[in-house]
């Protein structure tokens, strides 16, 4: 069973997306921000990691780059309601990018997608 984690700060979305992919098959953990993110992933391995790019603390597409340098495996997919990001550069770091809404299709076709590859 493939290992997800959500890392999103409100928690209403953080547990509709972790329900949704429970459904789905999938173990799924949740953190709250970029900091908790980074240190569950010190010391647990993940097969994907669903990533909010507006957060306090620290953004997605930071936390993104430093986990790419921490596990340089792991699908990111990049999950924010601002379209525009898709353009910045920094999401490189990501394997996929999603905009976020109250249907999680796009999402849930995008994890099963990149556990498939």
């Amino acid at each position: 069973m493939a290992k997800i984690l959500v890392v999103e700060d409100e928690e209403a979305m953080r547990m509709l997306i972790k329900e949704e992919l429970e459904d789905e098959g999938y173990e799924v953990k949740t953190v709250s921000n970029g900091k908790e993110a980074l240190n569950f992933l010190s010391s647990n391995d993940v097969d994907l990691i669903t990533l909010d790019i507006e957060m306090p603390d620290m953004n997605g597409l930071e936390v993104a780059g430093k986990i790419r340098e921490m596990k340089k495996n792991v699908k990111i997919i990049l999950l924010t309601a601002y379209s525009h990001y898709k353009s910045d550069l920094s999401s490189w770091a990501a394997d996929d990018y999603v905009v976020k809404s109250s249907d999680l299709s796009q999402l849930k076709n995008a994890v099963k997608k990149l556990l498939e590859v």
